[in-house]
């Protein structure tokens, strides 16, 4: 072997994780490295030169056994794993798991045996970890996906490919914007975050859409962690990428929501009621009903009558954007609204009816303010008697109205046309 191969061969021994040591056919050790002096405390020095590991890294007692079978690989093809005991320099014993295989000669001959060994907790360790890897990417109950240092998946779960609605081996190497649609700028965010600074402290809650999905779908809530993943072979962690776990809990959040909104309304509601209470005018209550009620739930409100000939009159309205529901002076004169319109439909099926997407033409002309988008219509009723319509409206910044709205306006309804109702027979008696 030449000066140069020496070198090489002497820096590789150095350089290895595991613990090194080879024999000649003798059982001469002519290898020691220094994961071996480490591990053990045997210097090079006290190692190389000696016959054997009898009475120095083996109890004597059991020396000439392990050796023969560590010799004995000499005489069969590829490597044997073995777990044995050794000694440290200090006395105590370490259990280590080893791989053994024979060293030929330039013509074929055994020449020896190289022994790589390493501490056998650190084994157990390292497969451990190989295990747990190999669960999370099985069925484990978690969506599991490793995102590679350009936000690209690298590995992806069953669990992650269901969610997702892509094939594993498809999502891999692809940007996260051709699966996910809204959400996924903030995902890569905090991965971005999670490189350069580290997981943060506590679980985040995504909203996501697929792309997959149709138009409009539901968005899903992703209680998500994250990892970090650095390399353990240099001096310092270099990010390998980011482990990216995630749970589907939009049924929770949507519950929580949904229980965080009627305490709103309820709340509203009875609010409406003790100050409809205060009112000696019951015009004045029944803007006031109008008023709690667009709270977080509409832009804005109106108030149609029954007029003559069974024509809607304008009672009272916000005035063109947010603000207080006033008494409107109409001088009875019906509004125009067209056959069809959903106050007109609301009056005939004594029941609520819901307009979604209006464009600027269609909001006008059914002389709803500029920007409605979303409308609500709701039949007054009190005594058996149509006494009217209450509607609400909304912008382009809100979402559709839809059936839980639909309930709380019949509620809202209620309490506007019993004071309605108290109204018109005070101005009777009058």
């Amino acid at each position: 072997m030449s000066g140069g191969d020496e070198q090489l061969l002497a820096a590789l021994l150095e350089s290895m994780d595991a613990a090194l040591c080879a024999f000649d056919q003798d059982g001469l050790v002519t290898h020691w490295n220094t994961e071996a002096a480490r591990i053990l405390g045997w210097t090079t020095d006290d190692a190389v030169g000696r016959r054997g590991l009898a009475g120095w890294a083996v109890r004597s007692a059991d020396a000439d056994e392990l050796m023969a079978r560590l010799l004995g690989v000499m005489k069969g093809p590829g490597r044997q794993v073995h777990e044995f005991a050794l000694l440290t320099k200090d006395g105590h014993r370490v259990l280590v798991r080893a791989q053994t295989a024979a060293v030929t000669a330039p013509d074929g001959q055994p020449a020896g045996v190289y022994c790589a060994f390493s501490e056998v907790h650190a084994q157990i360790d390292l497969e451990r970890s190989i295990a747990l890897s190999d669960a999370l990417f099985q069925e484990a109950p978690w969506c599991v996906v490793l995102i590679d240092a350009d936000l690209r998946p690298a590995v992806v779960n069953g669990c992650a490919a269901r969610a997702l609605r892509t094939d594993r081996e498809a999502l891999l190497g692809r940007p996260l914007g051709e699966v996910l649609d809204q959400g996924v700028e903030e995902l890569e965010s905090a991965l971005h975050h999670v490189l350069s600074e580290g997981p943060p402290t506590a679980p985040l809650d995504l909203w996501v859409t697929l792309r997959a999905d149709a138009p409009g779908a539901q968005r899903h809530c992703w209680r998500s962690g994250f990892v970090r993943l650095g390399s353990p072979l240099g001096e310092e962690p270099v990010p390998l990428g980011v482990g990216w776990l995630f749970e589907d809990i939009t049924e929770t959040k949507l519950a929580e929501q949904e229980a965080s909104q009627l305490r709103f309304r309820t709340n509203q509601l009875r609010r409406a009621a003790n100050a409809g209470a205060e009112c000696e005018d019951p015009m004045e209550a029944a803007t006031g009903y109008l008023d709690y009620a667009l709270a977080g739930f509409a832009d804005e409100g109106l108030i149609d009558v029954m007029g003559s000939g069974g024509k809607l009159v304008r009672a009272a309205g916000t005035a063109g954007g947010p603000g207080p529901c006033l008494p409107i002076a109409s001088g009875g004169i019906p509004v125009p609204y067209e056959e069809g319109h959903p106050a007109l439909q609301s009056v005939e099926r004594l029941g609520s009816v819901r307009s979604a997407d209006l464009s600027p033409e269609k909001a006008a002309s059914r002389r709803w303010p500029e920007g409605t988008v979303y409308g609500l219509c709701s039949v007054l009723r009190s005594r058996g008697r149509t006494l009217g319509v209450v509607t609400f409206l909304r912008g382009a910044g809100r979402r559709p109205f839809d059936r839980a709205d639909a309930a709380f306006a019949e509620d809202v309804a209620a309490r506007v046309a019993a004071a309605l109702d108290m109204a018109a027979l005070l101005n009777r008696r009058r």
